[in-house]
């Protein structure tokens, strides 16, 4: 588990409406996020894959045939 350490900025009515933190610690927590947000690209393109492959090759070939 991440451990951060958040200074809380108040307003004029005293509720907290600021965060502060340690950039090495807002950097993690930016890690985290982009991993998870990798989890879920593949688990969508998981579920999205009809089992359908191509050589690379072919691609390439396709791909310049397109764009020519």
């Amino acid at each position: 588990m991440l451990t951060v350490h958040p200074q809380y900025i108040k307003d004029a009515d005293g509720n907290k409406s600021l965060v502060v933190l340690p950039a090495i610690e807002f950097d993690k927590i930016m890690e985290e996020l982009e991993d998870i947000e990798d989890v879920r690209l593949y688990d969508e393109a998981k579920k999205n894959d009809t089992g359908e492959r191509i050589l690379f090759s072919d691609y390439l070939k396709n791909r310049k045939h397109k764009n020519a």
